[in-house]
């Protein structure tokens, strides 16, 4: 999960150099007044979106098959403590009630 995490980082970093250099360059509009870097931001979130939908695809599927994984031990964990606490409890001595 790390490792697309920072992939998908790495592609917001590469879209927002190529959004910066080409609002400076005058390819994009520029944003008002002290807009601009809130602007450049915005640019490279709507293009690094699309692109690491495809271009990670692999990645994301890896880490969701590990995830799935993680998810299915767990349960798997729970189920035995859960019946083991059962067997527990089902084998423990009941206190005996002593009449008066």
């Amino acid at each position: 999960m790390l490792r697309y995490t920072l992939m998908r980082l790495g592609v917001f970093a590469g879209c927002l150099v190529v959004v910066w250099g080409a609002v400076y360059s005058g390819i994009f509009p520029r944003g008002f007044g002290a807009s601009n870097f809130f602007w450049v931001v915005l640019l490279a979130l709507v293009l690094s979106a699309p692109i690491s939908w495809v271009v990670l695809r692999r990645e994301r599927e890896r880490a969701s098959v590990r995830i799935v994984d993680r998810v299915d031990r767990m349960k798997a964990n729970l189920e035995a403590n859960r019946s083991q606490e059962d067997d527990e409890t089902d084998n423990a001595p009941t206190p005996s009630r002593a009449s008066s």
